[in-house]
């Protein structure tokens, strides 16, 4: 409790929120280490949000469908707390197009985001078992951390293997889960590994979460965004084998996280978790909850039946060429492997070779000199889970990201060993700052 002077005082500091450190608290971090006397313009290559940018803006169909639902006053109501019936069957539809089996309005929640969707579910199985706990992948998208620390959920990491491609380690998997499990995460594409997963490895993990007897939440918010040579599966297609949580929301296709608007969908075609009760814990928890914009609801059907094919081809091209262009780049800089190209997302992982510099100690120190010196911020891997690596965001416009990697290949060189033997030079394309 507080003392203050002789006063006492019946509340004090809460450690959940102390330790539950998420991007943007390393963002932050970094942001505050820059030098206010450089001149330059901060290049950030950390936090994951592409709309700033000229290449990234969204569909001018999907602003007006948002301005017509607006207009219309139609949608200045509550909404119930599930969403509007017309946006959840907007939802369900534009889901189904890519999978086997259509999805239900009925099976689709609405949120404000994505974020939300992971608050919402998160407290709902905190708060089905006593002392439950959930499977979360390392590296990670820290949001699932913070939020189950928050809750109170025991964490437990099975670690995605980059020698394999970034593939689950299911016998970390198996050895992990105990009869207090409740979930495991997989995310897909990958945030932040750029992975995307196989059918047959999507397989076996189904077969895995179901023989230990745990749902799978499959966390697809990047689902349109495969750009490699493997086409993206939904973890939807595997529902007969394991019940699925499914999240996703027009953040990162359409370029609008700021819109905030996700859903989470439940695929329970043997009716396991809805006869266990869950699904009405969820739908209870939805009922103290607030809910997305309505006259976002409103326009749904709009942005997702009416945004042009063309828009999404030529985005997805552009993030293809900055994914390319960061994998090749990264490769030429001293002291950071690159062990797996990005096929999906918005990022990458890299490996810093801690070894060949010699005044870092780690990949956080890393990070900080790197703000400072170059005004380029990229998030330690420490934030995600894994020390002595980079998380790299490569969203952004080509020059701005050649530019980034030209001021870190500068800083690489600046810091490395003396008898170290350098790489190749930085790309030859012309850059101006």
């Amino acid at each position: 409790m507080g003392e203050i002077g002789t006063k006492r005082w019946n509340f004090e500091e809460n450690e959940a929120v102390e330790v539950s450190l998420n991007v943007r608290h390393f963002q932050n971090l970094l942001t505050e280490n820059l030098d206010g006397n450089d001149s330059r313009s901060v290049i950030s290559l950390g936090h994951g949000d592409p709309s700033p940018f000229s290449s990234f803006q969204t569909d001018p169909a999907a602003v007006e469908a948002v301005a017509d639902a607006l207009r219309s006053a139609q949608f200045n109501h509550y909404s119930s707390s599930s969403g509007i019936l017309l946006a959840r069957k907007a939802v369900a539809e534009y889901l189904s197009r890519d999978l086997t089996s259509k999805i239900c309005e009925n099976d689709v929640y609405l949120t404000a985001g994505c974020h939300q969707s992971i608050e919402l579910l998160i407290s709902t199985l905190a708060a089905a078992v006593p002392g439950a706990n959930i499977l979360l992948p390392r590296p990670t998208y820290p949001f699932y951390d913070a939020r189950a620390a928050f809750s109170k959920l025991e964490i437990r990491r099975y670690d995605l293997l980059p020698e394999n491609g970034w593939e689950v380690d299911l016998d970390a998997v198996e050895a992990l889960a105990d009869h207090k499990t409740v979930a495991m995460l997989l995310i897909n594409p990958c945030n932040p590994c750029g992975k995307v997963f196989t059918r047959q490895h999507l397989h076996k993990i189904a077969e895995t979460a179901s023989k230990l007897g745990v749902l799978v939440i499959a966390d697809e918010i990047y689902k349109d965004m495969s750009f490699g040579e493997k086409p993206f599966v939904s973890m939807a297609e595997f529902a007969e084998t394991v019940p699925v949580m499914m999240l996703g929301g027009i953040s990162k296709r359409w370029f609008v996280p700021g819109w905030r608007f996700g859903w989470i969908v439940t695929l329970d075609p043997h009716c396991i978790m809805k006869d266990s009760g869950l699904v009405r814990s969820l739908g209870n928890v939805f009922n103290m909850s607030t809910d997305p914009t309505t006259f976002v609801q409103g326009a749904i059907p709009e942005i997702l039946g009416k945004t042009r094919e063309e828009f999404f081809s030529t985005k997805l091209e552009i993030l293809r060429e900055c994914a390319e262009t960061c994998y090749e780049e990264m490769k030429k800089i001293p002291c950071i492997t690159c062990p797996y190209k990005p096929e999906g997302s918005m990022f990458t992982m890299v490996k810093l070779e801690v070894s060949l510099l010699e005044d870092i100690s780690d990949d956080l120190e890393f990070c900080f000199k790197l703000a400072r010196e170059e005004s380029v911020i990229i998030l330690p891997g420490q934030a995600v889970g894994l020390n002595n690596w980079l998380r790299v965001f490569f969203a952004v416009d080509l020059e701005l990201l050649v530019q980034g990697l030209s001021r870190l290949h500068n800083f690489a060189l600046r810091h490395s060993k003396k008898k170290m033997m350098m790489k190749l030079p930085i790309s030859s394309v012309s850059v101006s700052e």
